[in-house]
């Protein structure tokens, strides 16, 4: 199908958002990272970097950081997968919706909640010296393993998901076949299940390792800073020494490299083989027996007990008074709620308003976009799939430190720069979650018969007509579950937004942070809590609505 003249028009305004918002800042920040302060271009400063011990350490101390995350993830989110795809046992469907509910709980949040209860004065180091008169409370959270830790309950639903999609389209007829030729068990999995699922375990792996690798709350808040996202944070934040600033903006250079060359590597290893089925079969369960059914709920019990600490921390925190050197709270009060929802409210109003401002600039963009990526040839439409995927994979504290060098600058007519104007932060989100509504979209877009659309419009319906009437109707599910899903994500940002954040514009996590680091730990919990609410809510009809397929959402 040629591409209509109205979709070329959309075409060519999409890509004018995407160079403005995405390359333009891209191109700027490589733009600092190789010139000086005189604007002269030099590898001075890459040098300083590769030639710093510290750097260098804090770089390879990142990378094992989210190799170890792909690896606990990877464990937890393929066995999750193949019991909650293959086989049926007792609350199969409950479990089905909470192992997805770390996906609510923002790193911040997680963090602090993990504190709350595994922390130094926490609940089980006070249960441990009353129980066992322990003298020196035990480091359960402050360090590598923290952090570790804190990643890994956070992000093995984003594991298990990307795996869901691809383990539900695996034919179990192949593994039948292999299996009648004598591969069995793990022979089995590894030769023929798992390079079939390659596709999603790749995009999950992915995803994985460079959230882990661009966080920069978790580490600061369990005391590590030898890693690259905190430094990057930390010498962008301090205004007084411009060597080390720019060292901060090389260090998100860097960080924006490392991104594209995974996705690039990525994409290259799954290309290398054909994954495609002729035929998918429907996947029969297989009903464990009673002793494994039961050994499949425990583990999963065990799983999500451990994925409830943080819940249950920031809860007793945003409700407890009084709970210094005890295990739980000696009092409870529900003023905490009442300070950041009224007498503060405008954490939660700006949230709800900048999420909800970049979720419709995530539709208005996202939903065009993947139309004509979908129904048109349009020349580019392959680059523009693979900066969408790009966005994805960006750290977040590269493109906030990018909007600032990019948009510092006073704006024509109104003599007042991007980063000056609140509208920046609604931008940045949409920019950072538009590949969900893209997917989502894009997703429904190919399961929908472009006939349809051609019967449509030879009985005279027009383009905007025939999008109303017959394509929205049919794909809306995949539109709401991708602008739903940018809703929550946006809700939870803070690596981006932090950096560009002034007085009156707070949202959620910023609030969580800055009440943290001012000791007002309830506030923060209380906000955590809020945030947590909607969240899971969001979820739930996420849930409801696309079940597995979300997993779609992210490859």
């Amino acid at each position: 199908m040629r591409a209509p003249s109205s979709a070329m028009l959309g075409f060519a305004l999409i890509w004018a958002f995407l160079i403005l918002f995405v390359l333009f800042p891209l191109t700027r920040i490589f733009y600092d990272a190789f010139t000086n302060e005189a604007g002269q271009f030099t590898a001075a400063n890459f040098h300083e970097f590769f030639t710093d011990r510290f750097y260098l350490r804090s770089f390879w101390q990142s990378m094992v950081l989210g190799a170890a995350a792909v690896v606990t993830t990877s464990v937890i989110g393929i066995t999750v997968a193949f019991l909650i795809v293959r086989y049926e046992f007792p609350y199969r469907q409950l479990f089905s919706y909470l192992t997805m509910l770390p996906l609510i709980l923002p790193p911040i949040v997680g963090v602090l909640g993990f504190v709350f209860i595994l922390g130094r004065a926490g609940t089980l180091n006070i249960l441990l010296q009353d129980w066992f008169g322990l003298v020196h409370p035990v480091n359960f959270m402050y360090g590598m393993h923290g952090v570790l830790l804190v990643e890994t309950v956070h992000l093995f639903p984003m594991m298990t998901l990307s795996i869901l999609d691809s383990l539900s389209k695996v034919d179990p007829s192949l593994e039948e076949a292999a299996q009648g030729v004598g591969a069995k068990g793990w022979r089995r999995f590894f030769t023929i299940t798992l390079p079939l699922m390659t596709p999603g375990y790749v995009s999950g792996a992915l995803l994985v390792f460079i959230w882990t690798f661009a966080d920069f709350i978790t580490p600061l808040v369990l005391g590590v800073q030898d890693l690259l996202a905190p430094q990057a944070y930390l010498n962008i934040m301090q205004f007084v020494d411009r060597r080390i600033f720019r060292m901060g903006i090389v260090i998100s250079a860097l960080l924006v490299v490392l991104a594209i060359f995974f996705v690039l590597a990525a994409r290259e290893y799954v290309a290398i083989k054909d994954y495609s089925s002729l035929a998918y079969s429907r996947v029969e369960r297989r009903r464990l027996s009673a002793g494994k059914a039961w050994l499949a709920v425990g583990f999963l019990s065990a799983l999500m007990l451990v994925s409830a600490i943080p819940q249950v921390g920031v809860l007793l925190a945003a409700v407890g008074r009084g709970w210094s050197l005890t295990p739980i709270p000696v009092h409870y009060t529900w003023e905490f709620f009442e300070q950041v929802s009224i007498e503060t409210p405008k954490f939660i109003v700006n949230s709800f308003v900048f999420c909800g401002l970049a979720v419709l600039m995530c539709l208005v963009i996202g939903v065009p976009m993947a139309w004509i990526m979908a129904r048109t040839r349009a020349p580019g439409r392959g680059a523009m799939d693979a900066l969408t995927t790009l966005i994805l994979a960006i750290p977040g504290t590269a493109v906030g430190i990018a909007y600032i060098r990019a948009f510092n600058f006073p704006l024509p007519l109104i003599d007042l720069p991007l980063t000056g104007m609140w509208v920046i932060l609604p931008l940045v989100l949409a920019v950072r979650r538009l590949p969900y509504t893209v997917r989502g979209s894009y997703s429904s877009l190919l399961l929908v018969h472009p006939s349809m659309e051609e019967a449509a419009a030879n009985v005279g319906a027009g383009k905007l007509r025939t999008f109303r009437d017959i394509t929205v109707p049919l794909v809306w599910k995949g539109i709401l579950v991708g602008g739903l899903f940018s809703f929550i994500t946006s809700l939870q940002e803070a690596s981006a937004t932090i950096f560009l954040t002034l007085g009156g514009w707070e949202m959620i996590p910023f609030g969580i942070f800055t009440f943290y680091i001012a000791g007002s730990q309830s506030q923060a919990a209380a906000l955590g809590v809020i945030l947590i609410a909607v969240c899971a809510l969001s979820l739930y009809v996420v849930n409801r609505i696309a079940g597995t397929r979300v997993g779609g959402l992210f490859g």
